[in-house]
C-alpha cells in the first residue's frame, strides 16, 4: 500500500507564507500526477493545484500568482509554497497522488490525512 503524509500546516497572519510538504511511501512503482486540495468548514473539498511527473502545473484561479506547487521525484514528495495568504485560504489541505504500485497494472488515487492551515486577519 501507499501512505501520503503531509506536514507544514499551522497558523499564520494574513499576508504571511507557509510551505506544505507531502511525502509518499510504500510499495511504489511510479507516481504520476500529484496535487493539493483543500476543504474549508462547511464547504466541499476543492482543487488547489496539480503537477505532473514532468513538472507541468495547473492552479485554481484563486491561488494563481500566490501559490507554487513543486515536487522532488527522487523523494516522492510534493510541496505547496503558499504566499500572500488570505483568511479565505483557511482550510484543511490534502495532498493526493496517482500511484501505480508494484505489481499493479493501473495507477489509482491516494490521499493524505490532511493538514490544517489557518490564516488570521
Amino acid at each position: 500500500q501507499v501512505q501520503l503524509v503531509e506536514s507544514g500546516g499551522g497558523l499564520v497572519q494574513a499576508g504571511g507564507s507557509l510551505r506544505l510538504s507531502c511525502a509518499a511511501s510504500g510499495s511504489i512503482f511510479r507516481i504520476n500526477d500529484m496535487g493539493w486540495y483543500r476543504q474549508a468548514p462547511g464547504k466541499q473539498r476543492e482543487f488547489v493545484a496539480t503537477i505532473t511527473s514532468g513538472g507541468s502545473t495547473a492552479y485554481t484561479d484563486s491561488v494563481k500568482g500566490r501559490f507554487t506547487i513543486s515536487r522532488n521525484n527522487a523523494k516522492n514528495t510534493v510541496y505547496l509554497q503558499m504566499s500572500s495568504l488570505k483568511p479565505e485560504d483557511t482550510a484543511v489541505y490534502y495532498c493526493t497522488a496517482k500511484v501505480r504500485t508494484m505489481g499493479a497494472y493501473f495507477a489509482r488515487d491516494y490521499w493524505g490525512q490532511g493538514t490544517q492551515v489557518t490564516v488570521s486577519s
